[in-house]
């Protein structure tokens, strides 16, 4: 079997070119375009290997190259563009994109039925914070309150994390917390964000990558789940994964769960 064609949409960023380099070392796998925002010329060197199509355009990319998968690594807005213009071209699209909302994933969802293609959003992409994100589920019914406290680096572009809310949705899926609110806030904003009774955390600055910790609460104890990603390698294994398993489908996956056999 020929390996898969991968384009990597926001190939200049962190996880881009993280992306770009485990597909190049999985024999399964093949990149053969990148898409970024800033202006490279039009081919892009990967790590250890030759030169590939590169653009600031998905759309003057696929006139330029064939692909099976489009796997994005940008924002809210450039990915449901960048996944419209997959759909239509009859290609499966993974996203690891962070902010989208309930509109957003219903787009996805839209989009995959239509057009008939694979399509796998993954909050996180590190196989730790999906088992903890079954583990919420699971401890979730013996608890009434419940924080989640996250932590990235100074340049994650939005708060709380895609990961925290996909936690907090998982936990309030067929219940809500009780949310203890204090009497005076002299500074407004401490208490946190709150999301179906579930407080969220978030915290950025150097130093940190990616962490969160869920602390559920009932009298006279606490129970903590945390995970602590410590390199952007450990998102790998669940993008190679998602790329592997999306080619197959033709529905819309949320969340990598299914995918490990947790669901």
């Amino acid at each position: 079997m020929p390996p898969i064609r991968v384009i990597v949409h926001g190939a200049k960023g962190r996880m881009g070119k993280e992306t770009l380099a485990a597909l190049s070392l999985d024999p399964e796998t093949t990149p053969v375009g990148g898409v970024g925002r800033s202006n490279a010329g039009d081919a892009i060197s990967l790590p250890g290997g030759g030169p590939i199509p590169y653009d600031t355009s998905l759309a003057a990319l696929l006139v330029r190259c064939q692909a099976d998968v489009v796997v994005d690594f940008t924002n809210a807005q450039a990915c449901l563009a960048a996944a419209h213009l997959s759909a239509e071209h009859g290609i499966h699209f993974v996203t690891g994109t962070s902010g989208l909302s309930t509109a957003d994933l219903e787009a996805l969802r839209d989009l995959s039925r239509r057009h008939e293609v694979g399509v796998i959003v993954g909050p996180s992409f590190a196989i730790g914070a999906v088992v903890l994100n079954h583990l919420v589920r699971v401890a979730a019914p013996f608890f009434d309150y419940v924080d989640i406290f996250e932590a990235h680096h100074e340049a994650k572009v939005d708060s709380p994390s895609g990961t925290a809310i996909a936690l907090a949705r998982a936990m309030t899926a067929e219940r809500a917390f009780k949310r203890p609110v204090p009497e005076r806030e002299p500074l407004p904003g401490t208490r946190g964000g709150e999301f179906n009774g579930v407080t969220i955390h978030s915290s950025r600055m150097p130093g940190r990558l990616a962490a969160h910790e869920v602390v559920f609460g009932a009298p006279g104890q606490t129970l903590s789940l945390k995970h602590d990603t410590l390199s952007r390698e450990c998102f790998m294994p669940g993008v190679l994964m998602a790329i592997k398993e999306v080619v197959k489908r033709r529905d819309c996956v949320i969340g990598l769960e299914s995918l490990l056999g947790l669901k």
